[in-house]
């Protein structure tokens, strides 16, 4: 009897959700308006898109977008579109701000190998000036897994290790959505970071603990913030850039 009661109420619903439910068509779910925007896609995935901000390129000046830390002339090494970094003379950084975006990097590590570990070929991109990704020369060099190249910097180490041989030149594609934060000044959501390194997957759309530190836990140094730069490292070895290129989401 009770199992007889049982089947009747599932038929019951059943029976109500079905005369509940419309007669529906293809066309009610099918969305028109408004229509998708149109983006010109560069020749090869290395080339700008149409709707992006070239940043670093052979037919713009270097200074036109880039400053160094303290909102001077970047004293980097600059010729036909390829920055290099010059020991001593600091970071740079972008003039223009940003929050989320799609991000196009080139870079490479010196032909000649000089150091080891951390001291091979290294430089860094930080996202909104605060938010490292590690830029080093990871070939046949073997470092601390969370601070090689395509690591979230002493955060999240990469999936594998897609770094080519010094000299070569190197691509990072990265998507980047920004914090959002509570009233109190604490996260809200957290920064989220995917890196393509040379065409391979290295970062998964990953959470962002907070900001980059080198001694400490990055939970502890959280400050609330709006746009801010992207900023290229000086840590000593002459790596250079090159088409860098930025689409804001």
């Amino acid at each position: 009897m009770r199992k007889l009661v049982s089947l009747f109420f599932i038929v019951l619903c059943v029976t109500a959700f079905a005369q509940e439910r419309p007669n529906m068509v293809p066309e009610m779910t099918e969305i028109w308006d408004p229509e998708v925007s149109v983006v010109d896609p560069g020749e090869t995935p290395m080339d700008a898109p149409s709707d992006a901000i070239v940043l670093l390129g052979a037919d713009k000046a270097f200074d036109n977008e880039w400053t160094n830390g303290n909102g001077g002339e970047p004293g980097w090494n600059f010729d036909n579109g390829v920055a290099t970094v010059k020991s001593g003379t600091g970071t740079i950084k972008t003039k223009r701000e940003f929050k989320d975006f799609q991000l196009h990097v080139e870079w490479r590590s010196p032909e000649e190998v000089v150091g080891e570990s951390q001291g091979r070929g290294n430089s860094g991109i930080f996202l909104q000036g605060i938010y490292e990704v590690q830029v080093l020369d990871n070939y046949n060099n073997r470092t601390y897994r969370n601070g090689q190249a395509g690591s979230v910097y002493k955060q999240h180490a990469p999936l594998v290790n897609a770094c080519k041989a010094p000299g070569v030149w190197q691509t990072y594609d990265i998507i980047y959505t920004a914090p959002r934060f509570k009233a109190d000044g604490t996260y809200f959501t957290h920064p989220r970071v995917t890196v393509i390194h040379n065409g391979v997957l290295v970062q998964n759309n990953v959470e962002v603990r907070g900001p980059t530190e080198y001694i400490g836990i990055p939970e502890y140094s959280v400050k609330p913030h709006g746009d801010g730069p992207l900023i290229l490292q000086d840590h000593g070895n002459p790596v250079s850039f090159r088409n860098i290129w930025i689409r804001e989401l």
